[in-house]
């Protein structure tokens, strides 16, 4: 006897809408268990969905260009019954194969928007930006819709007269309001910033055109909107760590063959920590209106991963709670799962503060951006030693160079300072950490 298993998309967190990428399968494969079928992409990860059965697929319900969420019916399965352990049936074949395929997917807004290369027109700013908030009528669009919008950088707002059933804002109403942008030079965002032109580099030899990730084209989104948004200041600092160092060294030699080792950035989280514990202006977030600093009582750490499909940020949480060696191996089994692209977008929410170690790699020095909405963000490079005066004599002492970002309107200098005092103080003498 053999039972028919819908497969589906799984919790992936608090996503609306998620990419199919690519479909691994069709009609008549045979599946295993755990078997990858499709991969998915958001706005902060790309992931593998595996099977949730094993058996001969009947129908595939997506393809690659549509969007999906928790839920969504991506293919069913023929099994053996003897093979059903925590699946449960669905309803016979044929109710199956009248479930309604989705929707086709709408052309992509890329190509919706795009326009013959022309000379740009003289940019004007459009009378519909200077009409006043307390007077404009509150749009009617659905979350997706709004999240749709946001991701364009439009503010829907601006959009009046939706084409839906009461004036309601569709999706084609906001592509629209894109195309007349761009064929009208409205200036929708970062008015009076003059845009790049497009250059023809064909006369100066061969080139080739690599279209980017998703997840490299929404961080350099969202990179651009905080550099453009945050008033930002950069402190740099070293630390001799010369004695956690021969104390980590000490530790690793005490594990087992295979066992999990630990790195220097586990102490850097904890002192990061304990040094957020003591001004809390770091652990917090500027509400919307810039009236308010939102105060957490929580304290998770961000850790960006360079990936093949760019860079990520697993979270590690309740750090103040975990020891050295349970953060060790938590950011060992998310930074695999990001390398693999299975990290979930819910495994990447919720940061107080993010850490970006380049110490891998090399460097004396960066600027690294705050990751918004969060206040602050912390870079790491390569330590090294250097002859250090104590007074008396030069001593050759390993320096870690600390890189601090933060955002000036939460943040001022002072308390910039203090704050890297606190977190050099921890790594200079560990011992602090259990005060």
């Amino acid at each position: 006897m053999t039972v028919l298993i819908e497969i589906k998309v799984p919790d992936v967190g608090n996503v609306a809408e998620i990419d199919v990428v690519e479909v691994l399968i069709q009609a008549g494969d045979v599946v295993a268990l755990e078997q990858t079928i499709a991969t998915l992409e958001t706005d902060k990860a790309s992931m593998d969905l595996p099977s949730s059965a094993a058996g001969t697929v009947q129908q595939v319900y997506i393809k690659p260009g549509d969007k999906v969420s928790e839920g969504s019916l991506i293919a069913t399965v023929l099994v053996n019954d003897e093979q059903v352990s925590t699946q449960e049936p669905v309803q016979p074949a044929a109710a199956v194969a009248e479930t309604p395929a989705p929707a086709p997917v709408s052309e992509k807004v890329s190509e919706t928007v795009s326009i013959p290369a022309r000379p740009a027109p003289e940019p004007k700013i459009a009378e519909v930006l200077q009409e006043s908030d307390a007077t404009a009528a509150k749009p009617h669009a659905s979350p997706s819709v709004r999240l749709f919008a946001r991701e364009l950088g439009v503010d829907i707002a601006k959009i009046k007269n939706g084409s839906g059933r009461k004036g309601r804002i569709l999706k084609d109403d906001v592509k629209h309001f894109v195309k007349k942008v761009l064929t009208e030079g409205i200036v929708v965002a970062g008015a009076g910033i003059p845009s790049i032109p497009a250059v023809d580099f064909s006369p100066f030899g061969e080139t080739e055109v690599q279209k980017l990730s998703k997840i490299k084209r929404l961080t350099g989104q969202n990179l651009g909107r905080v550099w453009l948004n945050l008033p930002m200041v950069t402190y740099h600092e070293e630390v001799d760590i010369t004695d956690m160092e021969d104390f980590r060294v000490a530790l690793n030699a005490e594990k087992a063959k295979g066992e999990l080792k630990i790195t220097g950035l586990m102490f850097i989280v904890k002192a990061l920590v304990a040094a957020m514990q003591q001004f809390p202006s770091f652990n917090a977030s500027l509400s919307v209106d810039g009236e308010s600093l939102i105060l957490k009582k929580y304290f998770n750490i961000g850790i960006a991963v360079d990936t093949p499909n760019g860079l990520v940020v697993p979270v590690l949480r309740n750090v103040n709670n975990k020891s050295i060696n349970e953060l060790a191996a938590e950011l060992a089994e998310k930074s695999e799962k990001a390398r693999l692209g299975k990290l979930l977008p819910g495994e990447m929410q919720g940061g107080c503060m993010t850490i970006s170690s380049l110490g891998g790699i090399g460097g004396t020095a960066f600027t690294p951006i705050v990751n918004a909405p969060e206040v602050a963000i912390l870079g790491v490079t390569r330590a090294k030693m250097q002859p250090v005066w104590n007074g008396k004599e030069f001593l050759p002492r390993l320096m870690l160079p600390l890189d601090l970002t933060y955002d000036h309107r939460v943040i001022d200098g002072a308390e910039g300072a203090r704050f890297m005092a606190a977190v050099k103080q921890n790594l200079s003498d560990i011992r602090r950490l259990l005060l």
